[in-house]
């Protein structure tokens, strides 16, 4: 039986690489999870007696981030415009990680979000995820009177991406593994665009970047955009409320 729901956790402003061992460990604890689940299945189709209650639990972990710039494992490092002493500088770090994409910025002001999901319990389509994604930040930015698409051949959600105006508002790059999901998306609210300026974003040279404060030309509720993100996730991808959320609620 699919697992539709979800536990949504706020890390606050945490630094990137206590937020990559944290998302590690919910993984790596999914993934032995369906291993064990797989087992029980196996040894119940051989006639063994089995409980069949164990399902595997979903994530959406929302946080920022202080200045740090993230290399996928499909990028180029030449795309770091900073050496070390360039990022002391900015007071900024940097890591190689295990999420696909290119070179990208996380910082206060940005909003990211870590969708940590048995893919099993929706959709086994990695590519139907992304469109999913992208497709719930679309619709909150519609709210503020934005609007927002794809960009032909790449994967994020960007203005203007019909002309030669296009820039980039919202990045992402995911892992998947036995379809579990970590890593996700980052889209720019009240961001220092400045500091996408020292890298190539995504390797995609040419284009800009845009924020939501940029676009309205006003400082943006970060706890309102995050509430209105996390409500069109949850529509879009068919979520449930799970009860750790509910006992969180009413403890």
């Amino acid at each position: 039986m699919k697992n539709k729901q979800v536990e949504t956790q706020d890390w606050g402003l945490i630094d990137y690489k206590e937020a990559w061992d944290r998302q590690e460990k919910l993984f790596g604890t999914s993934v032995q999870l369906k291993t064990e689940i797989r087992n029980r299945q196996v040894a119940a189709i051989n006639g063994a007696e089995v409980a069949d209650d164990i399902k595997t639990p979903n994530y959406l972990v929302f946080c920022q981030h202080p200045h740090v710039y993230t290399l996928g494992k499909s990028g180029k490092a030449e795309h770091l415009l900073l050496d070390e002493a360039g990022l002391a500088k900015h007071q900024a770090v940097y890591y190689p990680i295990n999420r696909g994409g290119d070179i990208t910025y996380h910082g206060p002001g940005q909003l990211v979000v870590y969708p940590i999901l048995d893919l099993d319990n929706f959709f086994t389509d990695i590519h139907l995820y992304l469109r999913t994604l992208e497709e719930a930040v679309i619709q909150t930015l519609a709210h503020y009177g934005v609007k927002a698409g794809r960009y032909p051949g790449y994967t994020g959600v960007w203005l203007d991406a019909d002309n030669e105006n296009a820039r980039k508002i919202c990045a992402m790059g995911v892992r998947c593994s036995r379809w579990v999901t970590m890593h996700g998306l980052a889209l720019n609210v009240n961001a220092d665009l400045s500091y996408f300026g020292y890298i190539v974003p995504c390797g995609i040279e040419g284009k800009s970047v845009a924020s939501l404060q940029q676009e309205l030309g006003r400082e943006v509720d970060m706890n309102e955009v995050k509430e209105i993100l996390k409500r069109e996730i949850f529509v879009q991808f068919g979520m449930e409320v799970s009860d750790e959320n509910n006992k969180a609620v009413t403890a």
